[in-house]
């Protein structure tokens, strides 16, 4: 199976975990093979020393039991498609090669189809519906994979149709050579003649293969007492008889070592079909010296009784193993099942869980088999719980990926609204607003780590921007403000020290100049701004009480009044009006102090001439001061 972080990843189980359960059997014992009888010399007619009944066929069958396990590692990891495939490949070949095979698909397809109704049915109770209206959905699959194991199963019928009427005519043969043995035994006066055609007949009776298993020992038991009868009845020379049997001690002598040998084979299982090999043998190899026999034969039973007990014991250990194996994988499935992904709420929490499971994933691949019958049910629990998790940790990804996302869009949006303020030179109203964009950006989630670095970066790098750009403008701005402050408590203390003249007329003068100052210095602090106009606008109004410019004061007072009861449109256009005025005066101004310049050059003449001129200058910069405050009003107003 393959396993979710998996991958967020899981993928971590989806790959990592492939077990196969193994099947645990009861083992078979070798049955011991009787040992075949020889005639001696005809006047020497004792009879072999009675053996056990040998059905090695059965313990062949039962061998093979021990071999049938689950499905094998490479099917679990197989997907249903995969499955029919390569059952579709087997249905192709000989039927007796692909038994094990067919099974372990046939396991593994089950076990997923199995899976697959389980989750089907989940959902339709999930859904509100009865159970008992439930029906499981056709699978094409499923469909696929029992026309193939039902092609596979009548291809195994006629094998075994076959096999069996192969025993069948083996059978028939092998009776018909013993029936043939006792048509020679019969005529004992040609028996002699007759040593070859026996020989040749035990050839054939071994080449004829196998009989049917309820036949076996009964035919057997016949082929033996046919040829014991016959070499009862031969009369043939000593030497050939010993020939004969020096050469089956040495076989089986050598079959004694072999089975002893086994003892040293550090795999049981291994062993164990050796010595079915070295039984068959026996039983092919013929007789030796009555007086050897019994000796002989009780050495090999030794031997194979050696290796049958250990083949038990290994199957019992086994046993044990298994069951420690399956509270092991028990235990490992509470503790994956008791992981809770409720408090998973980041990704480290989530990694670090995954670290767990992982963990217990690596721990499971250490562990053995437990037996067939719960094996496959532990590791279905066990992938269950692993893929529930992977499955949950995906969805978490899926959706703080969505979030990541939003979160990003959201973070650029913000790096746009304040690149577009960074160049502002409305310093208050811009700062206003970036600190707003600030506090938002606190608001939003986090981004993706590739560009968490980046789109902050681009944020702070707008708002350093604009706030640096506004350091250094204010910076400037306050030094000259201060200036510009301490200028104009300069013009408030000469206007407190013309309070002191007497000269009404040069005072007036000085007032005016003032004014005219006052209004060319540029901005204070905003903080002092009133409390230094509120001081300004007390020793314009005692100069104005004192040196009679009341007309000048009057007028100013009528324009305020006026003002307060027009728009902001009006305002404007009456600002203009009087900047243009404003201007128009000015250059009046520095035209007759330029020619005032002049005239003072002259002669005395021209003195009626001066004093004309220097009374238009004084009511010039009169109106001058007159027009500054008008748009003084008008700028405060606005």
């Amino acid at each position: 199976m393959e396993t979710r972080e998996m991958s967020e990843s899981n993928n971590a189980l989806e790959k990592d975990v492939t077990l196969t359960p193994e099947a645990a059997v009861e083992a078979p014992q070798v049955v011991e093979t009787p040992e075949p009888a020889v005639a001696e010399e005809v006047i020497n007619n004792e009879q072999e020393p009675s053996m056990p009944e040998a059905p090695v066929a059965e313990a062949l069958e039962a061998e093979k039991t021990v071999e049938e396990i689950a499905p094998a590692a490479s099917f679990a990891a197989m997907s249903k498609e995969q499955l029919v495939a390569r059952l579709e490949e087997l249905a192709s070949q000989p039927i007796e090669t692909v038994k094990d095979e067919v099974l372990q698909i046939k396991s593994a397809f089950f076990a997923i189809r199995k899976e697959e109704i389980a989750h089907e049915k989940e959902a339709f109770l999930a859904a509100g519906n009865e159970e008992a209206a439930f029906a499981v959905k056709d699978d094409p699959e499923e469909a696929k994979m029992k026309e193939l194991l039902n092609q596979l199963k009548e291809k195994r019928a006629e094998f075994n149709a076959a096999q069996e009427a192969q025993r069948e005519a083996n059978l028939q043969k092998k009776q018909e050579i013993i029936e043939e043995i006792h048509r020679i035994t019969s005529d004992p006066d040609n028996i002699n003649r007759q040593y070859g055609r026996v020989q040749q007949l035990q050839q054939e009776f071994k080449a004829a293969g196998a009989v049917p298993a309820t036949a076996e020992t009964v035919v057997w038991k016949s082929f033996q007492q046919a040829i014991e009868k016959f070499y009862d009845l031969l009369k043939i020379n000593k030497e050939l008889r010993d020939y004969d049997f020096k050469k089956n001690l040495e076989l089986k002598q050598q079959l004694c070592a072999d089975a002893e040998a086994l003892d040293e084979e550090s795999d049981i299982v291994a062993a164990f079909k050796k010595l079915q090999e070295l039984h068959n043998t026996w039983r092919e190899t013929g007789p030796v010296a009555k007086d050897l026999r019994e000796d002989l034969w009780a050495r090999f039973k030794a031997a194979s009784s050696i290796i049958n007990k250990k083949y038990q014991t290994f199957f019992e250990d086994r046993k044990g193993k298994e069951k420690d194996n399956a509270d092991a994988k028990t235990a490992l499935c509470e503790k994956i099942e008791a992981i809770s992904t409720d408090g998973l709420k980041t990704y480290a929490a989530w990694d670090e869980a995954t670290k767990k499971i992982i963990a217990l994933q690596e721990e499971w691949k250490q562990l053995g088999f437990a037996s067939r019958k719960v094996n496959a049910q532990l590791f279905a629990r066990f992938r269950k719980a692993c893929d529930e998790f992977f499955g949950l940790k995906a969805e978490f990804f899926k959706r703080m990926k969505e979030e990541l996302a939003a979160n990003l869009a959201k973070k650029n949006e913000l790096c746009e609204r304040a690149e577009a303020l960074k160049d502002s030179t409305e310093w208050k109203k811009t700062t206003d607003e970036l600190v707003a964009l600030q506090k938002e950006w606190k608001t939003i989630g986090p981004v993706v780590k590739k560009h968490s670095d980046a789109v902050w970066k681009r944020f702070i790098a707008a708002c350093d921007y604009f706030f640096e750009q506004k350091k250094s403008q204010t910076s400037s701005v306050h030094a000259i403000e201060h200036e510009n402050m301490k200028a104009k408590k300069e013009v408030i203390a000469q206007l407190k020290a013309v309070l002191e003249s007497e000269d009404a007329e040069a005072a007036a003068q000085t007032v005016r100049e003032l004014m005219s100052k006052w209004q060319s210095i540029g901005h204070v602090p905003f903080k002092e701004k009133d409390k230094l106009y509120a001081e300004y606008k007390e020793q314009v109004d005692k100069a104005f009480e004192k040196f009679d410019m009341k007309a000048v004061r009057a007028n100013l007072a009528s324009f305020e009044s006026s003002l307060s009861q027009i728009g902001s449109d009006k305002a404007y256009h009456e600002r203009d009006r009087l900047v243009r005025t404003y201007e128009q005066r000015c250059s009046e101004l520095k035209t007759y102090e330029n020619n005032m310049g002049f005239f003072n050059a002259q002669s005395k003449s021209g003195s009626s001439i001066v004093k004309e001129m220097e009374r238009k200058i004084a009511k010039l910069r009169d109106e001058i001061v007159l027009l500054e405050q008008k748009i003084k009003l008008i700028d405060e107003k606005i």
